[in-house]
Formats: structure tokens, C-alpha cells, sequence
């Protein structure tokens, strides 16, 4: 049973990075796909941009631009963001097959068990 146990919660916890993971990816693709607002030290009104995925403008990685917009189209925030939900959705799938498996085993093994008592029981009461 504490085995059983054990393996439910690994599997609850993998449930939880996974679920981190997408957290995670939906935030990546609000920054990428959603405009924003840069405010420019010269001017009183902020200045609305396109999304950093949907434009043909240049980007921040193309060096210094006159386009404020250019300037704030940078992308290792995205690329973090990704990058870091890479090796917690790998936990969290990892843990939840090892958690899934685990229970299964636990499950077989207890059905195992009952088979061999039943069969223990009608061997005996053939006997006598």
C-alpha cells in the first residue's frame, strides 16, 4: 500500500510540472503573440507595437534602430521562458510515467497475490 502511495504522489507531482510547463509555454506565446507598449523618455504617449512574432519589422537583435519598437523586439525573454519549461515538462512527464507505472505494477502484483491465494484455497479444498 505505502508503495501504491508513494507512486500516486510521483505521479501527482509530475502532474504539477507538467502543468507548470504549460504555464509556462502560455506565457511564452502571450509575449510573442500579444502587442505591447514601449514608453519613450521623449515623448508624453506611449508607443503601441506590433507582436514580436507577427511583424516584419527588425528586431532588437539587429542592433541599435530610430524604431522604439525595434529596440524593445527582443527575444531572450521568450527564448528563456522556453527554454526553461524544456527540462520541467521532461520532469514532469518522467515522473508521471514512473508514478503511472509504478501503481500499475502495484495493482498486478496485488492481483497476483489473490490469484495464487484463490488457487491455494481451491487446492486445498480439492484435496479434501
Amino acid at each position: 500500500m505505502r508503495f501504491r502511495e508513494r507512486s500516486r504522489r510521483t505521479t501527482s507531482f509530475g502532474l504539477g510540472l507538467l502543468a507548470v510547463a504549460a504555464v509556462l509555454w502560455v506565457w511564452c506565446g502571450v509575449l510573442l503573440t500579444t502587442p505591447y507598449e514601449v514608453d519613450r523618455a521623449y515623448a508624453t504617449n506611449p508607443v503601441e507595437c506590433e507582436s514580436r512574432l507577427f511583424t516584419d519589422d527588425g528586431t532588437a537583435n539587429e542592433g541599435p534602430s530610430k524604431d522604439p519598437c525595434g529596440d524593445e523586439r527582443d527575444w531572450p525573454e521568450a527564448l528563456a521562458l522556453l527554454g526553461l519549461s524544456v527540462p520541467v515538462s521532461v520532469g514532469g512527464a518522467v515522473l508521471l510515467t514512473y508514478g503511472l507505472i509504478g501503481v500499475r505494477v502495484s495493482e498486478h502484483a496485488a492481483e497476483l497475490a489473490r490469484l495464487h491465494e484463490l488457487a491455494g484455497r481451491d487446492k486445498g479444498e480439492a484435496d479434501a
